[in-house]
C-alpha cells in the first residue's frame, strides 16, 4: 500500500479555479519565496530549468491551471467537442521551453543532436506530457479535511499545490526526454531515413553522434529525475529505460517460435511503448500521493492506452502512406519485423507462416505476405484488439473516484476522448 504523503491536498488548494489566479508581482513573489523557504528540494530556488524545481511566474499569473476552452455554462456537447491538447496548451508550451533550455550541451555538435527534435516545429504530437498534465488534474481528488484544518492550512495547502503540479510538468518533461532517446537510438537501430517528417539524425549527423545525442538526453532526464527526491517514483522510470533495452533486444534476438507468438509480440510491445505511458502515469499518482488502488488505475489506463497506440501504428505501418506517416510505409515488413495485422493473418493462412519465417529478404517474400494480408482478417482484428485495449483504459479513467470539481471531470473526459483518437487516427 502506498502511504499518503505531505502532498496530498485539500480541493480548495489544487482547484484550478483557485490555482490559476491573478495577482500583483510582489504577491507572486511572495508566494515563490514562500515556497522556496518551506520546500525540501534544496534546489528550488536555481534558475537551471534542467532540475524541474522552478515555479513560473508569466506576468502576473500562475501557470499551472490548464487552459479553459468552454465557459461553465457550456452544454456537454460542446465540452465533448474539446481539444485534450488545447486544454494542456499553456503547459505544454512552458514545458517545450524548458526542454529546449535542459538539452543544452556545451558541445556544439552534441547539442544539435541533442535538441534536434524539440526545435520549433518538430517537437512532434507531444502526446505523452499532454497524457501526463491531463492526468495530473484528474487526479485531483484532495484527503478528506475539516473547515477549520482547511482555513488554518490555507497557505500552507496551496503552497504545496503549486509544488506538487510543478513536479507533476518534470514527470512529462522526463518521459518526453526518455521518449526521445529511444526515438534517436531505435532510428540507428533500424537505419530509418526520416523521422517525424525530417531527414532522422542518425542520416544527417552519422550514427555515432546519434547515439551519443540519446545518451545525453538520458543523462539530463536522470538529472531531473534525482530533483524529485523520490526513491519509488525514480525506480519506476528506472524500470522504463530497462524495459525500452529489453523490448528492443527482444526485437533483434526473436527466435523462429518466438516470432510466431502473439502473447510475445504483446510483451515486446508493452516494453517498447506502453511501459513508458504507463510507469509515467503511475508517478503523477504516486507523486500526488495517491493510493495504491487509484495509482493501479492510472497505470492500467497508461498501459492500455499505449497497447492501443501501438496496435494502430502497426496497422498504419500497412494502410498508410510515407508522407502521412513521417517515416517510411511498410518499414516493419522490410525490416522483417513481424506485427499484430500478420500474426492474426497467419492463423486464418497458417501457410503464411513459412514465408514469415524465411525473413523477407525477398522482395517476392513481401508481395506474398501482402496478398496474404490483404485477403485475411488481419488488418481488422488489430484494429479490434486496439479497440478492446483503448476501452480497458477508458474503464480505468471511469473507475475513479468520483470527483464534483469540473476541471477534474473535464481533464477526465479528455482523458477518455485520447482512447478515441488514439485508435481513429490515420497518421
Amino acid at each position: 500500500m502506498f502511504l499518503r504523503g505531505f502532498t496530498r491536498i485539500s480541493k480548495a488548494g489544487f482547484n484550478n479555479k483557485r490555482l490559476h489566479w491573478s495577482c500583483s508581482p510582489a504577491l507572486a513573489t511572495a508566494a515563490y519565496n514562500q515556497l522556496c523557504s518551506a520546500n525540501p528540494l534544496k534546489d528550488i530556488t536555481s534558475k537551471q530549468h534542467w532540475e524541474c524545481a522552478e515555479i513560473n511566474f508569466t506576468g502576473s499569473h500562475v501557470l499551472l491551471g490548464a487552459r479553459r476552452q468552454v465557459h461553465y455554462g457550456a452544454t456537454s456537447a460542446v465540452e465533448d467537442q474539446l481539444d485534450p491538447f488545447s486544454l494542456v496548451a499553456d503547459e505544454l508550451s512552458l514545458l517545450a521551453n524548458r526542454l529546449r533550455s535542459m538539452v543544452v550541451a556545451e558541445v556544439p555538435k552534441l547539442a544539435s543532436g541533442a535538441e534536434y527534435f524539440f526545435k520549433m516545429g518538430v517537437e512532434g504530437k507531444r502526446f505523452r506530457p499532454t497524457v501526463l498534465l491531463l492526468m495530473a488534474t484528474a487526479l485531483n481528488m484532495p484527503v478528506p479535511m475539516s473547515s477549520a484544518e482547511r482555513s488554518s492550512n490555507f497557505g500552507v495547502v496551496d503552497t504545496l499545490a503549486t509544488e506538487l503540479r510543478t513536479r507533476q510538468q518534470c514527470i512529462a518533461e522526463i518521459t518526453e526526454m526518455i521518449h526521445v532517446a529511444s526515438l534517436l537510438h531505435d532510428d540507428v537501430l533500424d537505419d530509418a531515413d526520416t523521422r517525424r517528417g525530417i531527414s532522422s539524425l542518425n542520416s544527417v549527423m552519422g550514427n555515432k553522434l546519434a547515439v551519443l545525442a540519446g545518451d545525453f538526453l538520458l543523462s539530463r532526464a536522470c538529472v531531473a529525475l534525482a530533483s524529485l527526491n523520490n526513491t519509488e517514483v525514480v525506480s519506476l522510470l528506472a524500470k522504463v529505460v530497462e524495459h525500452l533495452v529489453t523490448g528492443e533486444t527482444m526485437q533483434m534476438t526473436t527466435t523462429s517460435e518466438q516470432r510466431l507468438n502473439m502473447e510475445y509480440y504483446m510483451q515486446k510491445t508493452y516494453y517498447k511503448t506502453a511501459s513508458l505511458i504507463s510507469n509515467s502515469c503511475k508517478a503523477i499518482a504516486l507523486l500526488a500521493g495517491q493510493t495504491a488502488e487509484v495509482a493501479t488505475l492510472a497505470f492500467e489506463y497508461g498501459k492500455n492506452l499505449g497497447l492501443a497506440y501501438q496496435l494502430i501504428d502497426d496497422v498504419l505501418d500497412y494502410t498508410g502512406t510515407s508522407a502521412s506517416l513521417g517515416k517510411g510505409s511498410l518499414s516493419d515488413i522490410r525490416h522483417g519485423i513481424v506485427t499484430a495485422p500478420l500474426l492474426f493473418a497467419i492463423e486464418e493462412f497458417p501457410q503464411l507462416s513459412k514465408v514469415v519465417q524465411r525473413g523477407f529478404d525477398n522482395s517476392a517474400d513481401i508481395d506474398i505476405a501482402l496478398e496474404y494480408l490483404g485477403r485475411s482478417q488481419g488488418i481488422q482484428r488489430a484494429k479490434d484488439l486496439a479497440q478492446k485495449h483503448a476501452t480497458q483504459a477508458a474503464q480505468a479513467i471511469d473507475s475513479l473516484p468520483e470527483n464534483d470539481d469540473e476541471d477534474v471531470r473535464r481533464s477526465r473526459r479528455a482523458l477518455v476522448d485520447l482512447t478515441h483518437r488514439v485508435i481513429t487516427r490515420t497518421k
